[in-house]
């Protein structure tokens, strides 16, 4: 390591945000970026820790180490070199992964870990400022035709790994814009569909053919696809909400979260939106969903000038440091706050939604709820009984529902190619095939809901499975492989 007393020397420090009063304003990214030389001396702290586990808790597993003692030493062309030969997106986990790396880090036993995530950004965005990151497409082609469906993390990993083996790439998405929950799902003040975009022209001119509007099992036909291209890689996520089954659930203003997000990508976009609006505008909001995507209806129904914004979750308030039973290097079960809570929520914990209320017309007025308290009975096993005398109603006009997903949506493609699910809704696969062969599956559509950083991996893992399937033999690295491969180079 450079510096081997950094983590000694230096405390984690993150880059200032922009005035909460100023960036509700806007969709711009929140964050101010940090001076060079300031992320190198946060490199620093990266420790000589002979068994780095932040190897571990990278899905991706990113060579953390190599990379943050060459930003350090300012080599930020063999920076870019490490991280992408693991990851083909920086520029997207360094701003919307939850960083279950950090969580990994060695220095976070007693301290506070390394930023890797904020580092792995300032690497992308140095690459592309000095040009290290450029359109590569591959010398020689092996004639084999491969149709991606789905643009999301996944999609876009496997397409690029694939093209990268030499075969003809087309990803077919249903939007009229590349780039899945990346496009639509992720608030823009967290990611600028600029990035997106910007990776996008990529990955074209790399030799990859992305169609729009162009929905396999609705406007394009599956077998179609089976008949045209030697292999199918399905990455459609798993798009199927989780709902709220209670009376008063078909009242106007009621709404899943992503009907509600897309809406304001769009409209950052400059887009026509030609579903009904929803709008958070002068109206009482209630975020039913504790998870990041329950804070992405925070932060935009913030700056959609909400008339208040409160977000509730069933389970109890998180502590604020690690339980007992949540050791190092288990990712912590702590209280988490996000850029859009400071901006503004009213966070409640324990609170089970009993009956959406509303008037003569359908419009939703209110949410009658109860406080719970958990226990566990005599099995160990936790759950939860309504607190007497704390009914109540709590006054709202949008509520959201941000409370996951079941898996793949039913019909369409999955039913046109029969394809087996497991007992979760997703595709099952073995060795990331389906059961029609010469289909996969990658992404949230396999494993369910999950990280952008696991899509990543899934698309990455699913292509060489393509690759070996088709070629007999690949050159594409696992993951394990890739960290063999560049230890040995070190």
């Amino acid at each position: 390591m450079g510096q081997v007393d950094g983590f000694m020397k230096f405390d984690r420090e993150m880059p200032k945000t922009r005035d909460t009063k100023e960036r509700i304003k806007d969709y711009h990214e929140v964050y101010k970026p940090l001076d060079k030389e300031r992320v190198k001396q946060q490199a620093s702290r990266c420790m000589d820790c002979g068994v780095p586990f932040c190897h571990n808790g990278c899905p991706l597993g990113n060579n953390i180490p190599d990379f943050n003692d060459a930003v350090y030493l300012g080599k930020w062309e063999e920076a870019i070199h490490i991280l992408s030969s693991t990851n083909n997106f920086p520029e997207f986990t360094g701003r919307i992964c939850p960083a279950p790396c950090e969580a990994s880090c060695v220095l976070s036993i007693n301290n506070n870990p390394v930023t890797i995530e904020y580092i792995e950004k300032t690497i992308a965005e140095q690459a592309f400022e000095k040009g290290y990151i450029k359109p590569n497409p591959p010398k020689t082609r092996t004639g084999k035709r491969i149709a991606v469906v789905g643009s999301g993390p996944a999609g876009l990993a496997a397409a690029a790994q694939l093209n990268k083996a030499g075969h003809w790439v087309t990803v077919f998405e249903r939007s009229d814009r590349i780039g899945g929950l990346l496009r639509y799902g992720i608030p823009d003040f967290k990611l600028e569909k600029n990035i997106v975009e910007r990776r996008i022209r990529l990955m074209e001119q790399e030799g990859i053919i992305f169609r729009t509007d162009a929905h396999v099992g609705v406007n394009i036909s599956a077998k179609h696809l089976k008949d045209e291209f030697d292999a199918i890689v399905m990455c459609g996520g798993a798009s199927a909400p989780r709902d709220l089954s209670i009376p008063g659930r078909q009242l106007k203003g009621v709404h899943f979260a992503m009907e509600f997000l897309p809406q304001q990508n769009k409209r950052v976009s400059g887009d026509q939106i030609f579903s009904a609006e929803i709008l958070a505008t002068r109206k009482n909001v209630l975020v039913i969903g504790g998870g990041d995507t329950g804070s992405d209806c925070v932060g935009t129904s913030n700056r959609q000038n909400a008339k208040s914004v409160t977000q509730i979750e069933l389970l109890s308030k998180p502590p604020l440091t690690r339980s007992e039973n949540n050791p190092w290097p288990l990712w912590p079960m702590v209280l988490m706050t996000s850029s859009s809570h400071e901006e503004g929520v009213d966070r409640k914990w324990a609170i089970l939604t009993k009956e959406f209320l509303g008037d003569d017309e359908g419009n939703l007025t209110g949410l009658k709820v109860a406080d719970i308290k958990w226990s566990a009975n005599t099995q160990g096993k936790m759950g939860f009984e309504e607190i007497p005398g704390s009914e109540r109603i709590m006054p709202c006009e949008l509520a959201l529902l941000a409370i996951g997903f079941i898996g793949a949506e039913p019909g369409g493609m999955v039913e046109e190619l029969k394809l087996a699910l497991d007992e979760r809704g997703n595709i099952k696969t073995e060795s990331y095939m389906t059961s029609n062969e010469g289909v996969f599956a990658a992404g949230d559509i396999r494993r369910g809901q999950s990280l952008v950083v696991w899509a990543i991996s899934e698309g990455r893992e699913t292509a060489r499975a393509v690759d070996l399937w088709l070629m007999g033999s690949s050159s594409l690295e696992s993951k394990d492989e890739s960290f063999v491969h560049l230890t040995e180079e070190a």
